[in-house]
């Protein structure tokens, strides 16, 4: 356990997120580069991708650890760190890819 000023900080808690977002930005990225016909800021990008990343990495990470019988808050079984992975790149894929569309609708 690391000691902050107030109190305990759990990593276990917070690797999920970080996994999540990392992997939703990278995603967000990869869509960006695709949609490039999109004039998206690369604010824009890392912002999507990584709130996608967040959102996709609970939702596939909590239904991977569900099926698997394990909690995926613990990193168990496959709802671990692949699941956030995986969840995050996709979900931050799909809402950089949503926020590009609507972007593209709006400047016409």
């Amino acid at each position: 356990m690391f000691r902050l000023i107030r109190g305990d900080f759990d990593m276990e808690a917070l690797l999920p997120i970080i996994v999540q977002i990392v992997t939703g930005v990278l995603g967000g990225q990869a869509v960006g580069a695709v949609l490039q016909q999109v004039a998206m800021s690369q604010l824009t990008k890392i912002i999507s991708g990584a709130v996608g990343g967040v959102a996709g990495g609970t939702v596939l990470g909590s239904l991977l650890g569900s099926a698997a019988g394990a909690d995926p808050a613990a990193g168990g079984a496959l709802g671990g760190l692949l699941g956030n992975a995986i969840g995050g790149a996709g979900g931050g894929a799909i809402l950089t890819g949503v926020v590009g569309a609507v972007m593209k609708a709006m400047n016409k």
